[in-house]
């Protein structure tokens, strides 16, 4: 029987994913309907641009989200969650789920 590991890009996005402090963060912000960068920092204590950029950047390149822009004046640019993200975010759920499960067996 062959060693069994990890898948290599799942698991390293998971980890990058909650290695980012505010991706979770983001997903909320977008389930609030709020899905525009400049109001996602106005709504968040601490969020500054330049972190929700790199962190809008890194869940673009994973596909879990969807940057949209307009063709408007001012640019407006906004975020949705893609289908792949919804399958991935269905997954951080079921962790949070297992934490709590875990949490609960401590106590």
């Amino acid at each position: 029987m062959k060693r069994k590991i990890a898948p290599i890009d799942s698991a390293r996005m998971v980890e990058t994913i909650y290695g980012c402090k505010w991706s979770l963060t983001v997903y909320h912000l977008i389930s609030m309907g709020i899905n525009r960068p400049g109001e996602m920092v106005r709504k968040t204590e601490g969020l500054t641009t330049k972190v929700l950029n790199v962190c809008l950047k890194k869940n673009t390149e994973f596909g879990i989200l969807e940057r949209i822009s307009y063709n408007e004046i001012p640019p407006r640019v906004e975020y949705v969650v893609t289908p792949f993200g919804e399958r991935f975010l269905r997954i951080l759920e079921d962790l949070e789920q297992l934490q709590k499960d875990i949490n609960q067996d401590l106590a």
